[in-house]
């Protein structure tokens, strides 16, 4: 087009003096900034940057960061407003209006057709949104959400067995009936003392809320859902799900512990999904584990110890060495985040667990060891002591069921537990005068020649891990499985209840059994009955079902009282002395091990489940399945 010259006028100015063309330039351009960064800065904007930018640049990975705003992950919108102050109570309990139950039968009848119930579908989680939706292609999925149809499709054997794991002998059929009264019994009386609350005090007959959950409730019902719906007590899973979806409020305002929140409300609420398909599990979930993602917001990516659900500020234990986080609870949260990656579609759980093992394997180890205490903003180990207990246990036990849950594909994690269990070996793992075979603690190099009770899951967890280590090592590995569930037994028998204490030592003249009054008690804990269910899946040997009936009458006879169970502060005594506590890990743990004891292997097999260390059952993940699967939907599709 050519302009009209104009009278005055150069042709070269269009009419414009150079201050003019400036000025007209300088709008021009800001205009062009304004509407392209409205593109980038709109609250909405995630297709319209993918419009412009590559994959790689829509979703910038800053694990480790103190300064996690510019994660892909995007908060809930009401994250960064404002939050009641620190220890105001947030949470507040809506009106149960009780529904028509779902039987047992029925629910498993639709499952089984491959849908989920479709009456207590919730609204995507917000998880879900258009940033999660973005990063979706990596899974190799035909659907920006998690199929729960592929899921169950890709399952060797039903979660519940062909009979609902009902053993065909009628002594052991017994057997599980008496453990299912029980759970029954710690039910109702927690369901009419402590409604709501997180756990049970039978003796004053009232709720217990604690510190450990940042004002979350309803610790026993979360952790009993599972437990509930495998034993079949439908009346009851109803009630507990009712609670959940009208009850459970996740914007809380208090200090929670990182891992306890991890392991029984994350834990709880992805078993339960898992096993009935319910939507109102997975969105709850959801909602809860991007609360938790603030606590990796260190200089390592470390997580602290201690977070505050609804400002997201997180600090490291009291008593922690130096502001240290503790091994057993960064070490204990793979399992969950990697499930949480699976039904968000969204790689940043993983991601935050995986940067913990990158630490962790650079890191100089000693003798092959992981001591207890680690720095969050060096990296560096704070003290030197080491135990396969208390503040060591559990990072072990996910090693190995990362490997398992992976469907044997991380080799990482594979590689991290047999390194560590050959390090426990050589310098934890002693032999008694008497033959008992226990693990010791380390401080430093000098031995404490005690094992805790929290330790004896060791004899479960090296029998799984028996026959995915060297060939010719699986009779050794299944033979110390064996030796130090044996032992565990003992601190059992040699006490008046025929139950264990908190600690035994073998220094003094004495062997698997209390020397020191602060370690006699007993708070219903689960791990040497853990040990005997695996023991028992792993090798059939009757006297671990044996060794499980006697837990059985000795709970029934010095931790049963009139409303409920209670621990005891005494092992050592006939008199009794009850700590007036029903924990909530009693129903999901203690109850159900012995459960599945006295169950056919297909109840919950081992070749589809693995159990997080609150006994709540995850499934194996066969991307393979589930990939073929997505490629065949697309295909038809197409």
């Amino acid at each position: 087009m050519v302009f009209r010259k104009l009278p005055g006028v150069s042709a070269s100015g269009m009419g414009l003096r150079l201050s003019q063309k400036f000025v007209f330039l300088l709008f021009l351009s800001g205009l062009v900034t304004l509407c392209f960064g409205a593109l980038f800065f709109l609250p909405d904007s995630v297709r319209l940057k993918r419009i412009f930018l590559s994959k790689t640049e829509t979703q910038p990975v800053t694990v480790g960061s103190e300064n996690d705003a510019r994660e892909h992950l995007k908060r809930p919108k009401n994250q960064g407003g404002m939050t009641p102050a620190k220890g105001e109570t947030s949470t507040k309990l809506k009106s149960l209006s009780r529904k028509p139950p779902v039987s047992y039968e029925a629910t498993e009848e639709r499952l089984a057709g491959g849908r989920a119930q479709e009456d207590l579908t919730l609204p995507r989680s917000k998880t879900e949104s258009a940033s999660a939706k973005a990063t979706s292609s990596d899974h190799g999925a035909n659907s920006d959400t998690f199929n729960y149809n592929k899921f169950r499709g890709c399952l060797l054997k039903p979660p519940l067995g062909r009979d609902n794991g009902k053993p065909s002998d009628p002594k052991t059929n017994e057997r599980r009936e008496k453990v299912k009264e029980m759970m029954k019994f710690a039910w109702d009386n927690y369901k009419r003392y402590a409604w709501g609350k997180n756990e049970l005090r039978p003796l004053t007959r009232n709720g217990h809320i604690g510190n450990m959950f940042g004002g979350l409730r309803g610790a026993s019902i979360i952790d009993s859902l599972d437990t509930l719906y495998i034993m079949g007590l439908m009346e009851e899973y109803n009630d507990a799900k009712e609670w959940v979806q009208t009850s459970l409020d996740l914007n809380s305002n208090g200090e929670a512990s990182l891992f306890e929140v991890n392991i029984r409300y994350v834990g709880g609420l992805l078993s339960a999904y898992y096993l009935t398909g319910e939507e109102l599990y997975k969105s709850k979930v959801m909602e809860l584990g991007e609360k938790l993602l603030p606590a990796f917001n260190t200089p390592t990516g470390i997580p602290r110890g201690v977070i505050n659900l609804g400002s997201g500020t997180s600090w490291s234990w009291g008593w922690a060495s130096a502001g240290s986080s503790i091994l057993a609870e960064f070490g204990t949260l793979h399992l969950e985040f990697v499930h949480l990656s699976e039904l968000s579609r969204n790689p940043i759980y993983t991601e935050k667990v995986m940067n913990i093992r990158k630490l962790l394997n650079k890191i100089e180890k000693p003798h092959g060891l992981y001591p207890n205490f680690l720095s969050p903003v060096s990296g560096n180990w704070v003290q030197h002591h080491v135990s396969i207990g208390g503040l060591g246990d559990s990072f072990y036990e996910y090693l190995i069921k990362s490997y398992l849950m992976s469907d044997k594909t991380d080799g990482n994690a594979k590689t991290m537990y047999y390194g560590a269990l050959e390090a426990i070996e050589a310098n934890l793992v002693q032999k008694s005068p008497g033959g008992l075979t226990y693990m010791a603690e380390w401080r430093g190099g000098i031995l404490d020649h005690k094992m805790g009770h929290l330790a004896c899951f060791s004899g479960g967890m090296i029998g799984i891990g028996a026959d995915d280590g060297a060939p010719e090592k699986r009779q050794h590995y299944l033979d110390l499985a064996a030796e130090i569930t044996h032992t565990c037994h003992e601190s059992y028998t040699r006490s008046a209840t025929k139950l264990g204490p908190e600690a035994f030592r073998f220094d003094g003249g004495g062997e698997a059994t209390a020397t020191r009054l602060s370690d006699r008690y007993y708070i219903l804990r689960p791990e040497v009955i853990e040990s005997y269910m695996y023991m028992w899946r792993l090798t059939h040997d009757p006297k671990y079902r044996e060794w499980g009936w006697e837990a059985v009458e000795a709970l029934e006879q010095h931790c049963r009282v009139e409303s409920g169970f209670s621990g005891i502060r005494d092992v050592y005594t006939m008199t009794a002395s009850h700590d007036n506590m029903q924990q909530s890990f009693f129903l999901s743990e203690t109850l159900k091990y012995l459960y599945l004891l006295f169950s056919d292997d297909d109840l919950l097999p081992l070749e589809d489940w693995v159990f997080n260390t609150e006994a709540h059952p995850l499934p194996i993940i066969r991307k393979s399945c589930l990939q073929d699967e997505a490629t065949q939907d697309k295909t038809v599709s197409e």
